[in-house]
């Protein structure tokens, strides 16, 4: 009976003895202004777009020799460009884009492909030699050296 009691007053005090579940906390206090009004708001186009450009890259060392030129005004656009293909020919594009027809292009080449003939030639000779077979020396000895004097200032 004795063994009862002090187990139930075991009980008793582990269950008083739990720590307190964490009180609620203050919340923060509510916004006593109003949110601000946007300031700036993207304009609305007012007028179709028209613009001109143009360029061109001719570079005899290495090679590079393209350009382009284009031409918009309201919704009908322009333009061309060229480029020297690899195979020496040069390609130009003409090209239109209206509303209604959308994209219409027009290719055309100048010159003839050129496919210079490779000339055939075998690979080198591998110039190194067979693997050297190892060579083991005596180990040296070993040396030690003499302790530091002290510094002759204190």
């Amino acid at each position: 009976m004795t063994l009862k009691v002090v187990l139930l007053f075991a009980l008793v005090a582990a269950i008083l003895a739990r720590p307190d579940t964490p009180r609620p906390s203050y919340n923060a206090p509510a916004p006593s202004y109003n949110a601000p009004a946007p300031s700036y708001s993207a304009p609305a186009p007012e007028a179709p777009p028209k613009y001109d450009y143009n360029y061109a890259v001719k570079d005899e060392y290495s090679g590079n020799d393209f350009g382009a030129q284009e031409a918009r005004d309201g919704y009908d656009t322009q333009g061309s460009y060229y480029v020297q293909l690899p195979d020496g020919r040069l390609q130009k594009v003409i090209y239109t884009v209206n509303g209604d027809s959308g994209f219409v292009a027009e290719v055309t080449y100048e010159g003839e492909a050129q496919y210079p003939q490779q000339s055939y030639a075998p690979a080198p000779a591998p110039s190194y030699g067979p693997t050297p077979a190892p060579s083991y020396g005596p180990t040296p000895a070993p040396s030690y050296r003499p302790a530091p004097t002290p510094p002759a200032y204190q």
